[in-house]
């Protein structure tokens, strides 16, 4: 029988515990080189708070501000035949331009849905943008080792970079996505790419929204994508949809228009 703890022991525990995460945070990790099964390796790097961020990619080797594509949209809710009819959109519009720009990508970073196909169109191409993913360290599994949970994913093998924040549910990136953005960007103009998406996709146009970064809807790539454009044309939606498109800081492209129309678009706000 182990020893009764009393409920002041608890609260004393509790209060050490936490004036020594505030006070005597971990020290910042260094990056470190992932090596997939597909021979590609990528630079990693574990963050515990936003104060990191800026020596930490500096250390990732992002040197200097430079534009930035922040794409957010579906994964692991896309249907398959939805990946083969957004594929063009990567292979012919996003990939290409972000080449072309220089700038640099940032997505979730796991195997899955749209940003699976970043990463496949990048490799398609050989293009050399840097492409980097951000994730919840508690939901992802490095390369060769066991997903954390079954919830979990694997890291997409295809990019250059990863940025580990704290967090083991899905959308606990969400603010650290937005916040990885701004400080690559800094005074440089960037955008936010919204193909399809899910639950999760509310938080990451939500988040943008607040750093004041324009949001570019592609409607017809479906579910909160097209609600959102539905809201954007005037007409009914939920609320979460009138208030993100009330921003002003939206704008929609359709999936159908030629690979130059998006181009010009992106173009704009970048420049």
């Amino acid at each position: 029988m182990g020893i009764p703890i009393s409920k002041d022991d608890v609260i004393f525990r509790l209060t050490r515990t936490r004036f020594w995460r505030d006070n005597f945070p971990l020290p910042m990790e260094k990056p470190t080189k992932l090596t997939f099964s597909n021979g590609l390796t990528a630079s990693a790097l574990r963050v515990h708070r936003a104060e990191e961020l800026g020596v930490g990619l500096h250390d990732l080797g992002f040197l200097s501000a430079c534009p930035t594509l922040v794409l957010v949209g579906g994964a692991g809710g896309v249907s398959d035949a939805d990946m083969d009819r957004l594929r063009p959109l990567f292979v012919e519009g996003l990939a290409p331009l972000a080449n072309a720009l220089g700038a640099s990508v940032v997505d979730g970073g796991t195997d899955a849905g749209v940003i699976r196909l970043m990463g496949q169109a990048r490799a398609e191409m050989g293009a050399t943008f840097p492409l980097i993913g951000v994730a919840a360290a508690g939901m992802v599994a490095l390369p060769e080792v066991a997903l954390p949970r079954p919830e979990a994913a694997p890291l997409e093998p295809h990019h250059t970079h990863f940025v580990l924040v704290p967090g083991d549910q899905w959308g606990d990136e969400s603010l650290w996505l937005a916040r990885v953005a701004s400080v690559l960007a800094n005074e440089v103009p960037s955008v936010t790419v919204l193909v399809n998406g899910g639950e999760i996709a509310w938080q990451d146009v939500s988040q943008s929204v607040k750093a004041g970064r324009p949001v570019l809807v592609i409607a017809g790539s479906g579910r909160v994508a097209d609600t959102l454009a539905t809201a954007l044309r005037g007409e009914a939606a939920d609320g979460r949809a009138r208030e993100l498109a009330a921003s002003g800081l939206l704008q929609v492209v359709d999936l159908t228009e030629e690979p130059g129309v998006l181009a010009g678009v992106i173009r704009k706000i970048l420049s």
